[in-house]
């Protein structure tokens, strides 16, 4: 007969052999062994569950650009200016023509005269300040020809000179155009107790970054990692620099180091300064698209829009070779718009020359990228996760994708005193002999190895001091959407 009572519940009865008997198993839902039974008895699933798939964002600055180092508070660049002169919004009274800025017509030179409906052509025969003076050759004056007297446009192709006269009066001294940028400092950290990190719990996981195996507490500091870099990539993609007046401009920099940070108190008056990003550069010095193919009825308007945007690169650099970062709906838009003009197939990777993947239609294929040719151009267009994630742009969905060109572009450094090739679009952070910090990461504390401080747990610091340079800014397209 069993034995009933002392340590086991009522209910269990102990048997003197091992068989299973209504009295001697244990009930997942007794309450008297609830911590036995969620201890050991429930059927553990060690894998990770990966219904996000790869939550990474970052690969779109390594596919474009290149990172180069620095060891200045600022990066400072030229780029050149148009080559030719040309005027906008010029206006007429009589044979007089009124430009805005700075004049640097001379007498002699030929013009070009439009309104929009007539073209005029004449020989500048007074110059005065912002105004020259025009005589038709065609016409008996300005006024006589019919052309307009508001919102005119102007641009000089030449000059003509009488027989034993002096030369060209003046000259035309280029100017540069200098942009700058500033690199920012970006920080994250991970920590765990010294007691969590003694009480052991493996999980399978395999992780973004293509490693797999079974992680402890460090699976948090994995996460952690992964998320800072794609910080690096988003902040260069994202980032502002401070308007005079801010209230970032106003969140002075206050406190004593190591616990010193931005507050909204009076402070030592260094406040966050940002830095520019992406899409800054391209909404300042870039072009902007709204609403590709139509809000009403997206895919309609595509091959439309897309023209329009083939003359605003003509009239920029005309970079022969461009990529395409598109979100999912703008990049079904561009594919029933190359399949439209295939005659329903769709054969986008048929006419591109794919040079820059050495001519490989295969790796470029590998790399994301399907390619088509358009007028003069070469486009290779892939998805660009961070406008899809519902964590990133996915969630505002006001930016449906970006052209960026390919290739390089011959600029003046101002450190060197020469000219050199960068990419368009690449980072530069800071390094010297001392430290380098494109990206720093190290442990403190007591727990993990380090013994640091008395802290009682174990800190994982992550730093990168960096900014992005976008050079040419004016060959680069942002596509957006305002519905």
């Amino acid at each position: 007969m069993g034995l009933s009572g002392g340590a086991f519940p009522a209910s269990i009865v102990p048997m003197p052999q091992k068989v299973t008997q209504p009295t001697n198993y244990l009930n997942f839902h007794d309450a008297g062994w609830d911590q036995w039974n969620q201890q050991y008895l429930p059927e553990l699933y060690e894998q990770e569950v990966e219904r996000y798939g790869n939550r990474t964002l970052s690969a779109f600055l390594r596919m474009v650009g290149a990172e180069m180092p620095m060891t200045s508070d600022q990066v400072i660049w030229s780029e050149q200016n148009r080559l030719h002169i040309a005027y906008d919004g010029v206006e007429r009274a009589a044979n007089v023509l009124t430009v805005t800025g700075n004049n640097a017509m001379r007498l002699n030179q030929t013009v070009v005269i439009a309104d929009g409906f007539s073209t005029v052509k004449g020989i500048i025969v007074a110059v005065s300040g912002l105004t020259v003076d025009v005589e038709p050759y065609e016409h008996a004056s300005l006024t006589a020809s019919g052309i307009g007297t508001t919102a005119l446009k102007m641009f000089v192709y030449g000059s003509e000179f009488a027989k034993g006269v002096s030369g060209m009066v003046g000259s035309i001294d280029p100017q540069l155009t200098t942009y700058s940028n500033n690199p920012i400092i970006i920080k994250d950290r991970f920590e765990v107790s010294g007691s969590d990190a003694a009480q052991i719990g493996w999980v399978e996981v395999a992780t973004e970054d293509g490693t797999s195996g079974y992680l402890w507490y460090l699976k948090a500091e994995s996460e952690t990692r992964l998320r800072f870099e794609d910080y690096l990539e988003m902040s260069m993609v994202e980032g502002v620099k401070t308007d005079a007046g801010s209230g970032a401009e106003q969140a002075n920099y206050t406190g004593t180091f190591p616990d010193s940070q931005f507050t909204g108190t009076a402070g030592a008056g260094v406040y966050p300064i940002g830095t520019e990003g992406l899409f800054e550069a391209i909404e300042t010095r870039g072009n902007i698209w709204s609403n590709f193919a139509g809000a009403a009825a997206p895919g309609a308007g595509a091959l439309g829009d897309f023209d329009e945007i083939l003359k605003q690169l003509d009239k920029q650099g005309a970079i022969e070779e461009n990529m395409l970062f598109l979100n999912r709906a703008t990049a079904l838009d561009f594919d029933d718009m190359i399949a439209a003009q295939a005659g329903g197939g769709y054969a986008s990777t048929a006419s591109a020359s794919y040079g820059l993947f050495d001519n490989e239609a295969e790796m470029a294929l590998n790399f994301g990228f399907s390619g088509f040719r358009r007028g003069s151009y070469d486009f290779y267009k892939t998805d660009w996760k961070y406008l899809n994630d519902a964590t990133t742009r996915g969630l505002t969905k006001d930016i449906d994708g970006v052209l960026v060109p390919a290739g390089t572009t011959t600029v003046y450094d101002q450190m060197l005193g020469s000219n050199i090739r960068r990419p368009f679009l690449h980072v530069r952070y800071r390094a010297s002999e001392s430290d380098d910090r494109r990206y720093k990461n190290w442990i403190t504390g007591s727990v993990g190895g380090a013994y640091t401080s008395d802290l009682d747990a174990m800190e994982v610091h992550f730093l990168s001091e960096r900014c992005l340079v976008t050079q040419a800014a004016n060959n680069f397209v942002l596509f957006k959407s305002t519905v």
